[in-house]
């Protein structure tokens, strides 16, 4: 069993927190980006919203979410001692499982075979949509 990420706030509160913490990563990174792209003064304010930096905030958040990767039998284990709803994706039958309990007794799980890098990045975009976003817009 390995765990990956930075983070797993354990409240709504230390979600928000968290989220607030990477905005000026985020701006930055599309600042630099945009940069990298040779835009000008005016397609930047153009093309540069606030709706694109919170995409980059979005996905900086989510990429920093702590995930565990497992075995089905560690997994089953975790799910046995975990007292929360888990929102699960995939097939019972697969032998790997990587997941993350968020805030609020609510979890996300999704099994694999082979492709763990993958798994993890889907899980965590599932995580901010199913379990953050909602943290976010509160």
């Amino acid at each position: 069993m390995e765990t990956q990420g930075r983070f797993a706030p354990e409240t709504a509160e230390e979600a928000r927190d968290r989220y607030e913490a990477v905005g000026p990563a985020a701006r930055t990174a599309v600042r630099e980006v945009a940069r990298a792209m040779e835009f000008d003064r005016e397609e930047y304010d153009e093309r540069v919203t606030g709706e694109v930096v919170e995409t980059a905030r979005d996905a900086i958040f989510a990429s920093l979410l702590e995930v565990t990767v497992g075995s089905r039998e560690e997994y089953d284990e975790w799910r046995a001692s975990y007292d929360g709803e888990v929102h699960e994706a995939g097939h019972e039958a697969v032998d790997r499982v990587v997941w993350h309990a968020g805030p609020d007794g609510e979890a996300v799980a999704a099994t694999f075979q082979h492709e763990e890098a993958a798994a993890v990045a889907t899980l965590r975009r599932q995580a901010f949509g199913r379990l953050y976003r909602k943290v976010r817009d509160a």
